[in-house]
């Protein structure tokens, strides 16, 4: 089952750019780039990232065929293509770009360590990683959810199954670029202040990415009474304030290869 649902998710279209455009911004633009976008869902800021660099060429690459009929549809164009495929076996053999990049993607693989190394692996020489994830695996909209999924009836239905806690601290994330090779990592840990309707917005936008994933491993009539339960919790714990701040933290990577 494809849990990811484009409609939902980009309900927040506007605060999921910006951390993308901060992240674009930090990239040497070179002529030519050969790109892979990781995880580039719908392919809206796929597309707009290769307009921006003035790519030769730009992978997308997704495991979701839902959110890829959308990116084929509307976002594929000459020098722009999407392919699905998992991220987390990503680079296929003998693959080179110019420019890694992932938006909001990598937090949903383990073994950041691995990962990054794979991902330095498919760089040409003089390449660049750009990597944005949130960061928000303390925050009381995840830490929620952790903890009714140790509840009965979901723990048994999830056989084992926990929401992957994969991103590093910042400094790490420096410390592990500079080890690969990149001499200059830039790293930065910024708090964008998400101004909601009120607090149930914030359920709206878990569904579209954390409960997403609870989605996969649930049955579904299961799965619904994980949402009201959780939203219910949820909400005992959020100020019920309008308008509602959500305070959301992401992390932005980059670096370039000698």
């Amino acid at each position: 089952m494809d849990p990811w649902n484009p409609n939902q998710y980009e309900k927040f279209l506007h605060e999921r750019e910006q951390p993308f455009l901060d992240l674009v911004a930090l990239i040497r633009r070179q002529p030519g780039m050969r790109i892979v976008d990781l995880g580039c869902g719908t392919g809206r800021l796929t597309r707009r990232l290769h307009e921006r660099l003035q790519a030769a060429a730009t992978l997308g690459l997704d495991r979701s065929p839902r959110m890829l009929a959308v990116a084929n549809q509307e976002c594929a164009t000459d020098g722009v293509r999407f392919d699905e495929r998992d991220i987390a076996t990503f680079p296929a053999e003998g693959e080179q770009f110019d420019l890694v990049f992932s938006n909001a993607a990598l937090h949903w693989i383990d073994d950041h360590a691995r990962v990054f190394e794979r991902l330095a692996s498919a760089l040409a020489s003089g390449g660049q990683i750009a990597v944005q994830m949130p960061a928000m695996h303390a925050d009381v909209s995840q830490v929620t959810a952790t903890e009714l999924a140790r509840e009965e009836p979901f723990r048994s239905a999830l056989k084992g199954w926990r929401f992957p806690q994969a991103v590093l601290m910042p400094e790490q994330y420096a410390h592990l670029l500079f080890r690969l090779g990149f001499p200059e990592p830039s790293v930065r840990l910024i708090v964008y202040p998400h101004v909601l309707g009120g607090p149930e917005e914030v359920v709206e936008w878990v569904k579209g990415t954390v409960l997403a994933e609870y989605s996969r491993h649930l049955p579904d009539g299961l799965f619904d009474a994980f949402v009201d339960e959780y939203k219910r919790r949820l909400l005992e714990r959020l100020e019920r304030i309008r308008p509602f701040l959500f305070p959301f933290k992401r992390i932005l990577i980059w670096g370039q290869r000698c």
